[in-house]
């Protein structure tokens, strides 16, 4: 019996490490700029012989980025950034290619902080981050461990993070916002965010959107991304909002603007989007109308106060895959993914050529680290715009698109101050 279940549990193994290849594979085929980047960094091996430490949402798209550093020569210790939003078979065949892999899904607290531990333990000399978690560790538990040349930081969250650190002047190193580069924020968050919140959503409820009041709180690049696909789902899109340039535009675009406290009461679906915490709490629970659904698309599990519904709520329990139900007596509510990010943790994170796009920006910016990070000081840069516009070159390559140069004529009219008729 004993070596009946040790054949089961190898053949198991065998077929999620190969789950994770063809998953991989299938990422690779439609990576084409990042494919171009891994040709130019195995010939010219400019990580050869760096460590990088990271902390990512650890699946297919993430992997082949993996595969790329390590064409450049760098040696990688990789974990995951979220605990739910591991593809334990991606994880498994890293592992297996002798990748020094920590990630595993589901992670408790305890076991999350251990493996980000564990990368430091590595002695990276550049760190990559979705959240900032990892850097943030550094700062606050790990001061022992100073050989970091530099950061790079994936996500609007862990940028709001540590340009705070960079106020207060604790940062440690030069971080490049990798988030901030135009060919990251206007295609990852819109379109990436729009597609793959409405991914996990649908996948895990399978209603309809059409006809359904939808409010989305933050209006940012992320919202924005979520508003333009429920509309075209056909929902009526309702905004909530705290600045008021962002709300005018989310009117100018054709939604209803509210507060939440007003939207609380006539929405059937809520998203949450702010980088924010207590975005929908107990006061909003209380005005909701039964079954009403709720989801968040930002990083941290903090946007929906899961606490305050827990204390409102007579029972909890699971109704279908990643769905609690939230029996408040006279009401049901319904959380999606546990209020983590529903796009990860319901599917399979942002569109495949999309990460493409924001992942050649992270093995551009980990090489303008290694070349010039020792000389940088100690703030958040933006990705150089040299950089930035490489990448949108390399896209617009692989999609066998030609555009237009100026003339020296225009280049001469558009620099001169004189320019008229």
């Amino acid at each position: 019996m004993k070596d009946h279940k040790n054949h089961r549990s190898y053949n198991e193994r065998n077929e999620c490490i190969n789950s994770g290849k063809m998953k991989i594979k299938w990422a690779e085929r439609h990576m084409k700029v990042l494919e171009k980047i891994r040709e130019i960094f195995e010939n010219e091996k400019p990580l050869d012989g760096i460590r990088i430490g990271m902390a990512l949402h650890v699946e297919a798209k993430t992997a082949v980025l993996v595969k790329t550093l390590i064409a450049g020569g760098a040696k990688v210790a990789i974990t995951g950034c979220n605990p739910l939003s591991t593809q334990d078979d991606v994880a498994e065949f890293l592992k297996k290619e002798g990748i020094r892999c920590l990630a595993r899904r589901g992670m408790n607290r305890e076991e999350y902080y251990k493996a980000l531990n564990s990368v430091i333990d590595f002695e990276p000399d550049i760190i990559v981050d979705d959240g900032a978690d990892l850097i943030f560790l550094l700062h606050k538990e790990r001061k022992d461990y100073e050989n970091i040349i530099g950061a790079c930081e994936e996500t609007t969250t862990g940028v709001m993070r540590l340009r705070a650190m960079e106020r207060e002047g604790i940062l440690r190193f030069p971080v490049i916002a990798v988030n901030d580069a135009y060919t990251k924020f206007l295609f990852d968050n819109r379109y990436g965010t729009g597609q793959s919140t409405w991914d996990g959503i649908l996948r895990s409820t399978n209603l309809i959107i059409a006809g359904k009041r939808v409010v989305i709180a933050g209006y940012g690049w992320c919202g924005k991304g979520i508003a333009m696909r429920a509309k075209g789902l056909g929902a009526r899109v309702i905004i909530t909002e705290v600045d008021e340039i962002r709300a005018l535009e989310a009117i100018m675009d054709g939604f209803d603007v509210m507060s939440m406290e007003e939207a609380s009461k006539i929405g059937d679906i809520f998203i949450t989007a702010t980088g924010n915490r207590d975005v929908i709490r107990k006061e909003h629970f209380l005005s909701m109308k039964d079954g009403a659904i709720l989801a968040n698309a930002g990083h941290f599990n903090v946007e929906i106060n899961i606490k305050e519904l827990e204390d409102l709520a007579k029972s909890v329990k699971d109704v279908r895959e990643y769905i609690k139900e939230y029996d408040l007596g006279n009401k049901k509510l319904y959380l999606l993914a546990e209020g983590r990010l529903v796009n990860l943790v319901a599917g399979d994170g942002h569109p495949i050529e999309v990460m493409d796009m924001s992942f050649a920006n992270q093995a551009l910016a980990i090489r303008y680290l290694v070349e010039k990070g020792r000389d940088l000081e100690k703030k958040v840069y933006r990705m150089p715009d040299k950089l930035d516009r490489y990448v949108a070159k390399l896209k617009l390559e692989t999609l066998g698109v030609r555009i237009d140069k100026l003339t020296e004529k225009q280049l001469k009219y558009i620099s001169d101050w004189r320019f008229g008729t």
